[in-house]
């Protein structure tokens, strides 16, 4: 390895700071069954730096080699979820197993997501080795490839029913399309389709309300019925299903422009240590300590996306593209349910959110990336 990208590295120990900071500030508002949530915090980060490094360890052929053996592990462990005896369900949500020794539990689907990414760089980097001539029928093989690979783990993950992950995956597939080398005119027809398609979601919800909930409720879908109300109409539903997304506004709101000081929490957000712990930086910093954690996301995308363009492996280009993928959707929609611009949805924010399971998968990611962009030569003379 001939460097290494101190500068996102950085990034990540300044976002591991605040998160063991906001988690130890949370100590005393917490249930009995997450106290210390940022000494487990502190320790699945020192993991998760084991695990960049070991996620640097290994080269782009050997990911590459391992992108479709990876990717059916992924699939069949989804499938295994409805039919294997260590699938847990809670809160109507088959989404973890139940590993018999000490009740630990892993989510299939958040490995899925670097799966599906490593497999997808790799179909796309080997079409594009194959075929020099880019027509209707490249397009239409390449959009075919990315579409089908990823609708499998999108529809296992929906039906768990999980919403928020299958979105993720979506979006993995929506920003490695807009790299595959597929042609603007193909992108820009199916774009166009899809944005058709929500407009006319969108418009049926809002010409009946009533007829498009009730439609929803009648389906696997029913908790969505129930957030998106909570998110249209939030006074109609502060005792059930609002109640998370006024508290968060509350929380945040109350922060102002410079907060209301560390540990001086007055609002009580249900799982503020997960998926709400914006709205603790919120009320603690307020505005300014809110923005520079915007800031530090924005510098973590810009980074990621600069590291895909210099790399000359495609492989590795895809692959950064795909993580860039992951990381937007779920920071955008964490923050924004955060302050009820999105309905809520069970995402948690990156590199800030209390999880073992989830904060490895980051950690390993950025590991990816890092090997990408160290691994990349330099030569004199050398021309883009």
């Amino acid at each position: 390895m001939d460097k290494l990208d101190l500068f996102l590295i950085l990034i990540i120990g300044t976002l591991g700071i605040i998160s063991c900071f906001t988690l130890y500030t949370l100590h005393d508002y917490l249930p009995v069954y997450v106290q210390n949530s940022y000494l487990k915090q502190i320790i699945w980060f020192v993991i998760g730096g084991f695990a960049i490094i070991a996620a640097m360890f290994f080269d782009m052929d050997f990911y590459r080699k391992l992108s479709w053996p990876l990717y059916i592990l992924g699939v069949l462990s989804l499938i295994g979820l409805f039919f294997l005896p260590w699938g847990w369900e809670n809160k109507g949500a088959l989404r973890w197993y139940m590993l018999p020794i000490g009740g630990v539990t892993i989510q299939p689907s958040e490995f899925m997501k670097i799966f599906l990414v490593l497999a997808l760089a790799h179909i796309t980097a080997s079409h594009n080795e194959r075929w020099t001539h880019k027509n209707v029928k490249y397009d239409l093989v390449l959009l075919g490839k990315i579409v089908g690979l990823s609708i499998i783990p999108f529809v296992l993950i929906v039906i768990q029913p999980d919403l928020g992950s299958a979105l993720v995956i979506a979006s993995i597939a929506l920003f490695t399309l807009i790299v595959s080398g597929i042609r603007w005119r193909t992108l820009f027809t199916l774009f166009g389709g899809g944005l058709l398609f929500v407009g006319t979601i969108v418009l049926l919800y809002f010409s009946n309300p009533d007829r498009f909930i009730s439609f929803l409720r009648n389906t696997m879908f029913k908790h969505v019925a129930d957030r998106i109300q909570a998110w249209h109409q939030p006074e109609l539903y502060q005792d059930s299903s609002a109640m998370q997304g006024i508290k968060s506004t509350q929380a945040i709101g109350s922060g102002q422009m410079s907060g209301k000081g560390i540990m001086n929490y007055e609002v009580y957000i249900p799982e503020r240590h997960t998926d709400m712990i914006f709205t603790a930086i919120g009320e603690q910093f307020g505005f300014i300590g809110s923005s520079i954690v915007i800031i530090l996301y924005f510098l973590l995308l810009y980074r990621m996306i600069s590291i895909a363009i210099q790399t000359k492996n495609p492989f590795g280009s895809y692959i950064c593209v795909g993580f860039v993928g992951m990381f937007t959707y779920q920071i955008f929609q964490n923050i924004g349910m955060s302050v009820q611009l999105l309905p809520l949805t069970g995402i948690p924010l990156p590199f800030m959110s209390y999880g073992g399971t989830s904060l490895l998968i980051y950690m390993v990611a950025i590991g990816i990336v890092l090997n990408a962009q160290a691994r990349e030569k330099t030569y004199m003379f050398d021309t883009d």
